[in-house]
């Protein structure tokens, strides 16, 4: 199996488990069956991510497509995409969008 066919399982994996707050480098690694520092390395090199820089544009993606298209609360929608809190998912908005998710529901709702 190539690497592009690991990932593309793994990003499967992903998107279906982003709930999960316990997700870190080694949970990831696991998945995609290797260790945690090959996982890591290969990961960057074949997708110019880090693993937790993936897992957090996974999430937003998916916070961004419930608050265009669902009337959950931000709270719901943060503990779907499993940001935690309203407060980590607000503060990942602002940081790759410079918005607030309260704002963005505004803007771009459906």
């Amino acid at each position: 199996m190539s690497d592009g066919d690991t990932f593309a399982g793994f990003h499967v994996w992903l998107t279906e488990n982003l709930r999960r707050e316990d997700l870190d480098v080694e949970t990831l690694a696991r998945q995609a069956n290797m260790s945690a520092r090959n996982f890591s390395r290969v990961y960057k090199q074949k997708t110019g991510r880090s693993p937790a820089k993936a897992l957090e544009v996974f999430r937003l993606e998916a916070a961004r497509r419930l608050l265009e298209d669902s009337d959950r609360s931000i709270c719901q929608i943060a503990s779907a995409c499993g940001f935690g809190d309203e407060e980590r998912m607000r503060v990942t908005f602002q940081r790759h969008l410079a918005i607030s998710p309260r704002d963005y529901r505004t803007r771009f709702s459906r």
